[in-house]
């Protein structure tokens, strides 16, 4: 039977971004309050639609800079970094009230960054810890913090990107892309304590860090900006599958 493509209704594509990093030693994720309908004036991920000639990871690195001024990893750049990763599909015919949106999200994890620049549809930015974002385990959505859901089925697709990035730093390096280019084992700690939402055993942590292979690289060099005694510092090693794993404990 030969293909009819009017046989198929036409539905549009976006990216929408989960972008986490981790301020004041909690995780946040980064929320945009849209200036145009649907949801105006609700709190939203930011994201857009992919443009004809683009392709997904573009539409993406492009949507990241429009909306917060942040560029998505790129060795050449001297810009603020983040790793970029797709993270799921989501295509409920009614998440959407203007037509038909299939949503590729896609997850954002860089280290302590700036206030965020809005752009593009966004009419304002900011960073806002997960627990104030996400109802339900693991979130607490407080009234006062977030008196009305996100937009669209965002709650959903924040709730996954967090789980996400929850999961990936039990058995990758990936918590090294939360710290700055040389960091400390406590410091390290603190990411792991702020994306899982636990306190960890410093002794036990930093003897399990430092005794994966190829996780953590001593640079020679110390620091003293946690206070107290000099401190070594590291930078995240070639390895990116962690074995043994680290993994994330029972709460």
């Amino acid at each position: 039977m030969p293909y009819d493509p009017a046989a198929f209704p036409p539905f549009a594509v976006t990216v929408d971004l989960v972008v986490l990093t981790v301020r004041r030693h909690e995780l946040c994720a980064l929320a945009v309050r849209r200036g145009e309908p649907p949801y105006q004036g609700r709190w939203a991920l930011p994201g857009g639609f992919v443009r004809a000639e683009e392709d997904l990871t573009a539409a993406a690195a492009r949507e990241l800079n429009e909306e917060t001024g942040l560029r998505a990893h790129d060795p050449g750049s001297s810009a603020a970094e983040a790793h970029l990763e797709q993270l799921a599909t989501y295509g409920d015919p009614q998440r959407d009230p203007r037509m038909r949106v299939v949503s590729v999200a896609h997850l954002v994890l860089a280290p302590d960054l700036p206030s965020p620049t809005p752009g593009g549809d966004a009419h304002s930015a900011r960073w806002a810890p997960v627990d104030t974002l996400i109802a339900g385990p693991g979130g607490t959505g407080r009234e006062e913090e977030q008196p009305i859901p996100l937009a669209f089925d965002h709650d959903r697709i924040l709730s996954d990107g967090v789980e996400r990035a929850r999961s990936k730093i039990e058995y990758s390096s990936l918590a090294t892309a939360f710290c700055p280019s040389e960091f400390t084992v406590g410091e390290l700690r603190r990411v792991y304590e702020a994306v899982w939402g636990v306190v960890l055993d410093p002794r036990n942590f930093h003897r399990k860090v430092t005794g994966t292979p190829g996780f953590l690289v001593p640079t020679g060099g110390t620091t003293t900006r946690q206070g107290g005694r000099p401190a070594q510092l590291f930078r995240a090693g070639g390895a990116t599958l962690l074995n043994p794993p680290m993994l994330r404990p029972e709460v």
